[in-house]
C-alpha cells in the first residue's frame, strides 16, 4: 500500500540535534520543571497562604469561581456529578450553570483539594498548573513540528506567561488555564497531515475539545477559528489542494469520530444549555465594549516587570479594566515578528502562524477602533460585521488575544529556526569565533521578549467568614434542600456571601447570586431579573448599618463605607406586608443576616420576623 502524501510535511531534523544526549521526553520533563518553577515564582505571594489569598483586582469573579468549585466538590462528596441546573444560587428559580463559568472539569478533578483545603487553594493550584501546563503544551506541540528545543521552550514560556494569560489570572481562571488550546490546533493539523489514523486522531481531537468545553466554551470557538486560518493558509500553497483531495476521506472520518466523541461526552450538557430549563438568548454584555485598545499592544501594565507610571495608569483606566487588558506584546517582539514574517514569508509554517496572529489580533480590536482610550466609531473593523450573529454576540473580542499570543509564540519559534542557517551563512565570522548561530539568534529573541517578563501577581485576602457564621448554621440544622436568604443579598457587584458559602459549604441554597440568567423576557442578563425591591431595601438597611459591618466587608461595599454617621435610616421602599410576601415567594426556610441586634437591620428583621432563633458573633438568624 502506498503512503498517503502529507498535507503538512515535516522538515527533517538537524543531525546535530539528533545527537543531543537528552531524549525528547526527558527534555520535555526538564522543561516542565522549569515552567513549574516559573509558575511558582509568578504565584509566589499566593502560596504564602493559598487557602485565603487570591490575585488582587477582581473580588467578584474570584468569589464566583470559588463558589463553583465548592459546588462541584459538594456534588463529588455525595458521589454524583454536579447538577447542570441548580438552586444553590438564585433560589428558588435556580441557575443553568452551563451558561456560566462552571469549569466542570477542573472543579471535579480538584474536588479532593477543595474538600481538604478549601476552594481558594484549588484555584491557586489551578492557576499554577495553568501557567506551567500551557507552556509545556505549546512546547510539546512545537517539538512535534520539529522546532528546535531552545526555540520551543522559549515559545512555550512566551505563550503561557504572556500578558493575555497573566491579566486573565485576575479572577478569570477559566481563561488563564489555556492548556488545551495548542493541543486542539495540533490535533486538527495532525489529522489533516495524516500523522495519526482517522480513529486515533479523531478520538484525540474530540477529547481535547470536550476538555476545553468543560473549562471555557468561548475559547473553543476562538481556537477553532485559529486552526481554520492556519489550514486555509496551508491550503493556499501551490499543489496542496491535490494532497488535500487525497486526504479528504480519512480527514472526514477523523472529524466524524471527533464529533461522535463530543456528542457522547458533552451532548447532554450542551442540550441542557441550549434546550433545557431556564433558556436564554442574546448576550449580557454590551456589544463592542470588551475589546482591545490598539495602544494596548505597546503599553505595559503594572503587572509587567518593565513599565512606567504613565503606562500603568493607562492600563488601570482601560475601559474593560485590568482583567481584560490583554493586548500587550511590546514593540521589540512586534518588530521581530513583522520583519521575520516578511523575510521568511515563503516558509509555510511562518506564513500560516503570521496570518493567524495578525487576523486574531485584528479581531481582538472589536467592531470599531479604540486607540489611546478614544473611540473612533467611524472606523469599522471586521468584527463589526459579525458581532450581532447568534452565539458570536456572546463572544468577547479582546479574548482573541489569548490565541493571538499563542500564534505569536509559535511564529517566534519558527522564525528562530529559520534565522539560524541564515546567520550561519551570512555571518561566517561568528562560526569562526566559536559563537554558535543558534545562541546568537536565541539571544536576540530573548531580548525581544524581555518586555513581557512578569512580576509576581499582587495578592489580596479573600473575604473571611463573619464571626458566628458556622455556629449559626450549625444551630439552625437546616436540611440540604432549605432555601436561605442571606443579608446582604449577593449580586454581581457584591459577592462576599458567595465566598462565605464557598468556604463553609453553608447554606446549600441561597437567594441571589452572581450569574448569567434569563430575565422575564428570556434575554440573558447578569443576575437575570436582578434583586427584587424587597431585597434592595434589605441591602440598603445593611449598608446603612455600617457600624455593624466588619471593616473588610465595608471596604468592598461602597454604600456601606460612605454612609454618613448619624444619617437617618433609608425610607421604606416596601411595606411590611410586601416584605413578608417576598419572603413567601422566596420559599425560605431561614433568614441569616450579618448584623447585630442593635443595628437598624437587626431591629427591622426582628420586627418583621420576631425574635431571632440564633444570635452569635456578627450573625443573627431566623427560622421561617
Amino acid at each position: 500500500m502506498t503512503a498517503q502524501p502529507s498535507v503538512l510535511p515535516i522538515p527533517a531534523a538537524d543531525p546535530a540535534e539528533r545527537a543531543e544526549p537528552l531524549s525528547d521526553r526527558a527534555a520535555l520533563t526538564l522543561a516542565g520543571l522549569y515552567y513549574l518553577l516559573a509558575a511558582a515564582l509568578v504565584t509566589w505571594w499566593l502560596w504564602r497562604d493559598p487557602a485565603s489569598r487570591m490575585v488582587a483586582g477582581n473580588y467578584n469573579d474570584a468569589d464566583q469561581m470559588a463558589w463553583f468549585f465548592r459546588f462541584d466538590a459538594t456534588a463529588i462528596a455525595h458521589f454524583h456529578l454536579p447538577a447542570l441546573v441548580t438552586t444553590g444560587m438564585n433560589a428558588p428559580q435556580g441557575v443553568n450553570v452551563m451558561w456560566n463559568t462552571f469549569m466542570l472539569l477542573p472543579g471535579t478533578v480538584l474536588a479532593p483539594v477543595t474538600l481538604l483545603a478549601g476552594p481558594q487553594t484549588s484555584l491557586t493550584v489551578l492557576m499554577t498548573i495553568g501557567f506551567a501546563g500551557s507552556a509545556l503544551a505549546m512546547c510539546a506541540v512545537l517539538r512535534h513540528w520539529q522546532v528546535s528545543r531552545p526555540a520551543a521552550m522559549l515559545a512555550g514560556a512566551v505563550y503561557a506567561f504572556s500578558p493575555a494569560l497573566l491579566h486573565s489570572a485576575i479572577g478569570h481562571y477559566d481563561l488563564q488555564f489555556a492548556v488545551f488550546l495548542p493541543l486542539i490546533v495540533d490535533a486538527a493539523l495532525r489529522l489533516l497531515a495524516g500523522h495519526r489514523t482517522p480513529v486515533r486522531g479523531g478520538l484525540w481531537l474530540g477529547l481535547v475539545v470536550v476538555m476545553q468545553l468543560f473549562v471555557n466554551e468561548e475559547m473553543v470557538f476562538d481556537t477553532a477559528l485559529t486552526a481554520l486560518i492556519i489550514v486555509l493558509v496551508w491550503a493556499a500553497r501551490r499543489g496542496t489542494w491535490r494532497a488535500i483531495r487525497t486526504r479528504a476521506k480519512p480527514v472526514a472520518q477523523g472529524l466524524g469520530v471527533a464529533v461522535g466523541i463530543i456528542a457522547v461526552v458533552a451532548g447532554y450538557p450542551l442540550w441542557i444549555q441550549f434546550f433545557g430549563p431556564l433558556p436564554q438568548s442574546g448576550s449580557p454584555f454590551t456589544l463592542d465594549f470588551f475589546k482591545n485598545d490598539l495602544s494596548g499592544l505597546v503599553v505595559p501594565s503594572s503587572l509587567m516587570f518593565f513599565h512606567t507610571g504613565s503606562s500603568a495608569q493607562f492600563a488601570a483606566h482601560f475601559q474593560g479594566q485590568l482583567p481584560e487588558y490583554l493586548a500587550y506584546l511590546g514593540v521589540p517582539l512586534i518588530v521581530v515578528l513583522v520583519l521575520g514574517a516578511v523575510r521568511f514569508w515563503r516558509r509555510p509554517m511562518v506564513r500560516a502562524c503570521a496570518v493567524a496572529w495578525v487576523v486574531t489580533e485584528v479581531l481582538s480590536l472589536g467592531g470599531t477602533l479604540l486607540a489611546a482610550g478614544h473611540e473612533y466609531s467611524q472606523v469599522k473593523l471586521p468584527w463589526y460585521w459579525v458581532q450581532g450573529l447568534p452565539l458570536l454576540s456572546s463572544a468577547i473580542p479582546d479574548r482573541f488575544s489569548i490565541v493571538a499570543d499563542g500564534a505569536a509564540a509559535a511564529l517566534l519559534a519558527f522564525l528562530i529556526d529559520a534565522a539560524v542557517p541564515v546567520v550561519k551563512d551570512r555571518l561566517p565570522g561568528l562560526v569562526a569565533s566559536g559563537r554558535k548561530p543558534l545562541v546568537v539568534v536565541m539571544s536576540c529573541a530573548a531580548l525581544a521578549v524581555v518586555p513581557l517578563v512578569p512580576k509576581p501577581l499582587p495578592p489580596t485576602d479573600a473575604t473571611p467568614l463573619p464571626a458566628g457564621w458556622t455556629a449559626a448554621f450549625t444551630s439552625l440544622n437546616l436540611p440540604a434542600s432549605a432555601n436561605v436568604l442571606v443579608v446582604p443579598i449577593p449580586s454581581a457587584t457584591f459577592t462576599a456571601p458567595l465566598r462565605w458559602q464557598a468556604d463553609s459549604g453553608q447554606p446549600r441554597a441561597m437567594v441571589g447570586g452572581y450569574y448569567m440568567g434569563p430575565a422575564w423576557n428570556g434575554h440573558v442578563y447578569i443576575d437575570g431579573d436582578g434583586t427584587p425591591q424587597a431585597g434592595i431595601y434589605l441591602n440598603a438597611l445593611w449598608s446603612f448599618s455600617a457600624a455593624s459591618i466588619p471593616a473588610d466587608l465595608s471596604a468592598q461595599f461602597p454604600a456601606a463605607s460612605s454612609t454618613p454617621a448619624g444619617k437617618s435610616a433609608p425610607a421604606a421602599m416596601v411595606t411590611d406586608a410586601q416584605m413578608l410576601g417576598e419572603i413567601v415567594t422566596w420559599d425560605l426556610s431561614a433568614v441569616v443576616a450579618v448584623t447585630v441586634p442593635r443595628s437598624v437591620l437587626g431591629k427591622y428583621l426582628s420586627t418583621i420576623l420576631g425574635r431571632p432563633s440564633v444570635v452569635t458573633g456578627d450573625v443573627m438568624a431566623w427560622r421561617v
